[in-house]
């Protein structure tokens, strides 16, 4: 159990997933006559807002002329919490196929987890800020949904809901005049990520054969059954190279092909029972 050696990277694409829904933020200012005459995109880095505001108040000597300019935003990971409400039985699995070798995968159910994020948007006018918030605001109803690649070797991917929590607003502005000003708006979020075990190699093999059968009743255990539905799979092309479409090529069909369905229907009017122990009627 434990020791043993995964790493999907979830945690990793969660956070730089989070910071791409704001890696395209503008603000733009115009003249009197309604021209535009700065177009700035915002930068956006990783890390605590105290860091910035440090810079800002104390401006230490990094070989730079200038001052650290604003307006710009950082984010940060703040908390990892479990999602009870979200929880599936610990033992259901379901199977995937490799991408890189065809080989069939049994996974785990994921374990959900919330993700705590906070955003923080600086400036030195209070539009710079009001500008940046309306462009993030109308996409949270209160959530967005962002898709991630959680696990590329089998190609799971899942929708992450985005939730907005909170909005406070701080205007960072103490002293004389030559202080600077910073105005901060901190946007705290929850994503809603589900974390993978390790992807182990499957015995059962690919589903090749559905059996389905009806009985005249709902009480399965005094009712006889009436009909048996039974699907396989059909191959659509030529597998075996052989010039001809036939039965011998459905048991050649990999994880990959593109497939129909060959079914069947069956009537019984004995009282016996399919045992899928036993894996036949008794």
């Amino acid at each position: 159990m434990l020791g043993t050696y995964y790493y999907h990277e979830i945690m990793r694409k969660t956070i730089v997933a989070f910071g791409t829904l704001f890696n395209q933020i503008y603000i733009r200012h115009d003249d009197r006559s309604g021209n535009t005459y700065s177009d700035l995109k915002v930068p956006l880095a990783y890390g605590p807002s105290q860091k910035f505001l440090a810079r800002l108040e104390q401006q230490e000597d990094l070989n730079k002329p200038v001052q650290i300019t604003l307006p710009r935003m950082s984010f940060e990971m703040n908390n990892i919490q479990y999602d009870s409400t979200r929880k599936v039985g610990i033992t259901q699995t379901f199977k995937a196929v490799d991408k890189n070798t065809s080989a069939v995968k049994k996974v785990f159910m994921p374990v959900p987890y919330n993700v705590g994020f906070e955003l923080n948007i600086l400036t030195k006018l209070n539009d710079d800020a009001l500008q940046i918030v309306e462009q993030i605001l109308p996409y949270f109803q209160p959530s967005f949904n962002v898709t991630i690649d959680l696990i590329d070797s089998i190609g799971e991917k899942r929708d992450v809901a985005v939730v907005l929590d909170s909005i406070s607003f701080q205007d960072d502005y103490e002293g004389d005049f030559s202080t600077r000003r910073a105005l901060i708006y901190t946007l705290r979020f929850t994503a809603k990520t589900y974390l993978f075990g390790p992807v182990a190699d499957s015995s059962d093999g690919l589903i090749k054969k559905v059996q389905v059968d009806y009985y005249a009743d709902t009480n399965t255990n005094t009712a006889k059954r009436e009909m048996r539905y039974t699907a396989t799979p059909k191959a659509l092309t030529d597998q075996n190279n052989d010039g001809v479409v036939n039965t011998a090529d459905d048991a050649l069909l990999g994880p990959d092909d593109d497939f129909g369905f060959n079914e069947e229907t069956t009537f019984f009017s004995d009282s016996k029972s399919y045992s899928p122990t036993q894996k036949k009627d008794i």
